[in-house]
């Protein structure tokens, strides 16, 4: 254990499993590999599953990152060979691409991988549970994987789900896998039941009897021998029961010591001597300790593993040769079996036993000494060399050191066992041949003959023999090559794949062993064979001959006469070696005879062949049939075949018999292989030459033939693209004219679908107008009742104005009744003062100087009245002026009013926006002409004040210069008092007639409210005027009344009038701006 090797991987993608030579050590341990995270951690990345391929040199390891690796033990080589991302729960690594493995993963899919370009092959979904195992069927073609639940069989061919097996909750699958060998698939379930199944049909085949007796093991694990006729299963007890799957009954039940409670994994470990049957089980415990025990005698050969490291998981090399262990720390761990034992791979005892004799005091006596020599493997372990010791027998004789074998056996006993058995044992034929034959077991020669790679002469062996299994194919092209490496006339013989074909099918998992076979009946059995090459060699067909001559004359007579000769009926069975005529149960049968005895065993054996079917070889007479007969199997009893041929060989006579031509045999040399030079060498020579000379003529042929090949290819390539070139012009014109006849079809169509277009775009179209039109009707209801509901608001609104203009009116005309009852309480008091001052007046005619005094203070009176009327006038004036100038602006802001209102309502029009403009310049006229008049009242005040002042003046003065001058200044007073009122009053009406103007105007607009009220005014201040004015002139106010009522008539007929070319207006607009929406949509 000290010496163990311990290889960190780490993140390493390949490299050495062991940098130094392991040495073998009583505990096996190859080399221990672990995996580090990285170089600074010393976290260790734990090691899962392990599985080996078919080979037994290398192994897939998968650990818990997902990182698959393959390490070859034999090439000490490991190598990262996929990157899954997630833990693998199963491992199978034997598919019949060698390439290819199975990967089952944490979410329950299988993946298949390729090795070497490291490609994902293929992905299997299906399973709702963890994959536990994954089991090939021994073609390779077929996998099964198995989990809690279900267990399905995949074609590894198509990776496709072939079937799927179903159980219930209450029953679990704990192993499904195919027997070795075998098209049975073995079901094992959680209530310790086992169904075997056939495995195209699915048919089940039987059932395993449960166990009744003794206490139930709770099968947890299972495993089969190689030639799958023993099973073993164990669980949850210290019991391994084991079924013979022949017999369906137990064997035998092995209990593990006491320190076993319970079994997690038992494998059978492969014996090369056991013939399937393994006898070596291995028995992991739940202490880590993992045992292997003989079944047979049940004894404990050795152990791996210990309580302080424990083994998890193990797997067995097909071989039998390694264990690979995966640790309770993650560490992989490599085993070699033979440092653990020697028991394995230990050739069987003896078959005869030799008595001799022993020295004793009291005399001599017999003793039986038995040959029990310890076993020895060889290190180099491909050929499996066994070397025995012997136990040396105290009297030899001459006799039995020719007959003494290698590994203990002796050839007089063997051949004693043939005669009585007529065949040696299947399980140990192949250790006797090796015996018999005394092979050698050079490597090195044998490896420095297969390094010179594939012999030129078989590198197309499959076009001359196509086999179906490419392995086989390949055995027997590397055994032909190193054949011909060897000896040259190798490489011209024809019929020699025929002859070492069954030896190449026996022994194609070991190339050495059927080299040195196949070399070694070369060299003994085939004596003489090549003197006559390339001919059939005519001496030893002679022999042949001379022996049927002798022993059947008629036969031979018969076929002198069919015109059969010895290369008809003996050579086709010397250049298979019986291949073709016998099955492989006879065959071996033969051939064990054959190495048991001379050479000259080989013709003797064809002669009798020959004569065991003379009665049908007697009835043939065409050569066809001679030849199909030697050709094909044929209806032969193999032991009256050897019985006829011991016959021969006894009692053919010396002068005649093969024996005294062919030599005795003689094995190969150990270390190098003997020179084979019996031939003709000069023809071998002169062939090879020939084939060198004609390979190169064949080259040169072949390189003339590709040009020509070429140049054929690149005429007929040209042809071909000049008929393509006139071929596709003549579909360019059929296409041109099949196009335009289409484009015909398709305008047709495109002209229908355009009138069917039109007409439902018509339909639409008038569906549209309705639309429009019903929406247009119901806009001009909506604006009617918008229109009716404004002009119901706009009587309203009048009705109210009439109201409150009659209101108004009522109390203008109070106010004018009050104004008129105070004018004439005014002149009555007037005319009562003028009554009373005409009084006065005659007081002062009658008093001089009061009248005087009188008449100044009325004359004062008079002109301050005048002044004061004046002054009045003027303020009246003034005000007029005002109240016009007010009127102006409220006419300009109730104009800019109106104008706002018609913009709103009839967006602007043009004759309103006239009239706007012909009532602003007349406003405009107006205040020019208000303006002109107030000036000249100015003008005419003024002159009228200067006139004033200069009568004052003047009278003064006369007042002054005389008051004879009194009755002219009275008539001068008189007369410039009626000029005045008579200039006041032109002045009045050139005021009253624009404002008068005005007011009818403003009076007949709609917009305003106050004009009435205004001119009732204004009437008012005329007939004030008129009544200081002029006493004589009446008001009526009938007359006044009638005028209202007829502005008033005016104004309601321009307002309906107003109303009738608004709605017009209104219609005429929505008419045309749906039309015209109408016209834009299209």
């Amino acid at each position: 254990m000290l010496n163990m090797q311990v290889t960190d991987i780490g993140s390493r993608e390949d490299g050495k499993i062991w940098h130094r030579k392991p040495v073998s050590s009583k505990y096996g341990i190859l080399a221990t590999v672990i995996r580090n995270a990285s170089a600074r951690q010393t976290k260790t990345v734990r090691f899962l599953q392990v599985a080996f391929d078919t080979t037994g040199e290398s192994f897939l390891a998968g650990d818990h990152h997902g990182n698959i690796y393959v390490f070859d033990i034999s090439r000490n080589r490991f190598k990262l060979v996929q990157k899954t991302g997630q833990a693998c729960t199963a491992l199978a690594f034997n598919l019949r691409r060698t390439t290819e493995f199975l990967v089952a993963l944490a979410d329950y899919s299988i993946k298949c991988f390729d090795k070497d370009t490291r490609q994902l092959v293929s992905w299997m979904r299906g399973h709702e549970g963890a994959v536990s195992s994954l089991s090939v069927h021994s073609s390779g073609s077929y996998a099964i994987s198995t989990s809690s639940d279900t267990s399905q069989l995949w074609n590894l061919d198509t990776f496709q789900r072939k079937r799927k097996l179903n159980v219930r909750q209450s029953v679990g699958i704990q192993k499904v896998f195919f027997l070795p060998h075998s098209n049975t698939i073995l079901s094992c379930f959680s209530d310790d039941s086992i169904f075997a199944w056939e495995s195209d049909t699915l048919f089940c085949k039987y059932q395993l009897p449960v166990p009744q007796d003794g206490p139930r093991i709770h099968y947890r694990t299972f495993a089969v021998t190689q030639d799958g006729k023993t099973l073993a299963a164990a669980g949850r007890s210290n019991l391994v029961h084991l079924w013979c799957l022949d017999s369906r009954q137990l064997l035998r039940v092995i209990q593990m010591p006491p320190k076993v409670k319970t079994v997690r994994f038992v494998d059978f470990l492969p014996d090369s001597f056991d013939g399937g049957s393994n006898q070596v089980l291995g028995v992991l415990s739940q202490d880590g300790v993992m045992r292997f025990i003989n079944v047979q005698s049940c004894k404990q050969l050795f152990e791996i593993g210990s309580h302080e490291d424990a083994i998890t998981l193990a797997t067995i090399c097909p071989k039998g040769h390694h264990i690979v262990a995966v640790m309770d720390s993650g560490a992989l761990r490599i085993y070699d079996v033979r440092s653990l034992t020697s028991e394995i791979s230990k050739p069987p005892q003896p078959l005869l036993k030799q008595v001799t004799k022993g020295k004793s005091s009291e005399g001599s006596c017999l003793k039986m000494k038995v040959f029990t020599g310890t076993s020895q493997r060889s290190v180099k372990t491909s050929g499996r060399r066994i070397q025995s010791k012997l136990l040396p027998s105290a009297v030899s004789t001459l006799d039995d050191k020719e007959n003494d074998l290698p590994n203990g056996l002796n050839k007089k006993r063997l051949r004693a066992l043939l005669r009585a058995f007529g065949e040696y044992p299947a399980k140990y034929r192949m250790f006797i041949w090796r015996s018999l034959l005394h092979l050698p077991e050079n490597h090195a020669t044998f490896s420095s003959l297969t390094d010179k790679g594939l012999h030129s002469a078989y590198m197309c062996l499959q076009e001359r023999y196509p086999i179906k299994s490419h392995k086989l194919q390949r055995g027997l092209q590397r055994v032909l090559s190193a054949l011909a490496h060897w000896a040259a006339v190798f490489g011209e013989t024809d019929y020699l794949p025929l002859l070492a074909f069954p030896f190449v099918k026996l022994f194609q998992n070991n190339p050495l062993i059927c080299f040195e076979v196949v070399a070694t009946v070369i060299v003994n059995w085939c004596q003489h064979w090549f003197e006559y090459f390339p001919n059939p060699p005519l001496n030893v067909l002679s022999l042949a001959e001379n022996v049927l001559a002798h022993h059947d004359k008629e036969l031979l007579q018969h076929f002198v006469a069919c015109g059969v000769t010895s290369q008809l009926y003996a050579w086709p069975l010397l250049e298979t070696l019986f291949s073709e005529v016998l099955m492989r149960e006879e065959w071996l049968k033969l051939f064990d005879n054959v190495f048991s005895n001379h050479p000259s065993f080989l013709l003797m054996a064809v002669v009798a062949y020959v004569t065991c079917c003379r009665a049908p070889l007697l009835l043939c007479t065409d050569k066809k049939d001679f030849e199909y007969f030697f050709h094909h199997r044929n209806s032969l009893d193999i032991s009256a075949m050897l019985k006829e041929t011991y016959r021969l060989m006894d009692s053919t006579p010396a002068d005649i018999h093969p024996s005294s031509a062919l030599s005795d045999f003689e094995p190969l040399t150990q270390g190098q292989y003997p020179i084979f030079n019996k031939y003709p060498t000069f023809i071998v020579e002169y062939q090879s030459q020939e084939r060198e000379r004609i390979r190169q003529q064949e080259v040169e042929y072949l390189r003339e033939r590709q040009e020509v090949q070429q140049l054929h290819a690149e005429a007929v390539r040209q042809q071909a693209e000049f008929e393509a070139w006139y071929k596709q012009q003549e579909l360019l014109l059929q296409g041109e004219e099949q196009r335009r006849r289409i484009l015909q079809e398709e305008e047709g169509k495109l002209a229908q679908q355009r009138a069917r277009l039109a007409a439902m775009k018509r339909e639409l179209k008038v569906k549209e107008l309705n639309l429009i039109d019903c929406a247009r009707r119901r806009f001009l209801k909506h604006q009617q009742d918008q229109r009716s509901i404004q002009l119901k608001r706009l009587d309203d609104e009048i009705q109210r104005k009439m109201a409150l203009r009659d209101q108004e009116t009522a109390v203008a005309v109070e106010d004018i009744e009050v104004r008129q009852m105070e004018l004439d309480a005014q002149r009555q008091l007037f005319e009562q003062q003028l009554a009373k001052e005409q009084e006065r007046v005659s007081q002062t005619v009658r008093a001089e100087v009061d009248t005087r005094r009188r008449k100044a203070e009325i004359e004062d009176s008079t002109f301050q009245n005048l002044i004061q009327t004046d002054a009045d006038i003027s303020q009246k004036n003034k005000k007029m002026l005002e109240e016009s100038l007010a009127e102006a602006g409220q006419m300009e802001v109730d104009a800019d009013w109106q104008a706002e209102v018609f913009k709103r309502l009839e967006k602007a029009e043009e004759r309103q926006e006239k009239q706007r403009e012909r009532l602003v310049n007349l406003s405009k006229q107006t205040r020019a002409k208000e303006e002109e008049v107030v000036q000249l009242m100015l003008e005419v005040e003024g002159k009228q004040w200067d006139d004033v002042v200069a009568k004052q003046a003047k009278l003064e003065e006369e007042r002054r210069v005389s008051a004879a001058v009194n009755a002219q200044w009275r008539s001068l007073i008189c007369q410039e008092t009626e000029e005045t009122e008579k200039h006041h009053g032109k002045l009045q009406i050139n005021l009253e007639d624009p404002l008068n103007h005005q007011m009818e105007k403003r009076l007949r607009s709609p917009c305003s409210s106050r004009g009435l009220l205004h001119k009732t005014q204004s009437e008012t201040t005329n007939i004030s005027l008129i009544n200081q004015s002029d006493d004589s002139s009446g008001f009526s106010l009938d007359r006044g009344r009638g005028e209202l009522d007829s502005k008033e008539r005016e104004l309601m007929q321009e307002i309906r009038e107003l109303r009738t070319k608004l709605a017009s207006r209104a219609r005429t607009t929505d008419f045309i701006s749906p039309s015209i929406s109408s016209v834009h949509s299209h």
